[in-house]
């Protein structure tokens, strides 16, 4: 039965790497403040990420 979690030993070098640059990136978010909140904006998930163009049958322009 392989082994559940690899050691970084027994990684390949990609994926070494790859671990790497997302431990950067979690080092370097940490202290950034969250994005600002928008006033008046609209409720609900982000119209842009989820294809929701419409509210009450009003097409939005972005």
């Amino acid at each position: 039965m392989p082994d559940p979690k690899p050691t970084p030993d027994t990684l390949p070098p990609a994926a070494r790497r790859a671990l790497a640059e997302a431990e950067a990136r979690r080092a370097a978010r940490v202290g950034t403040p969250p994005p600002p909140v928008e006033l008046g904006g609209r409720d609900g998930p982000d119209p842009a990420r989820y294809g929701d163009w419409e509210k009450k049958g009003l097409a939005i322009d972005f």
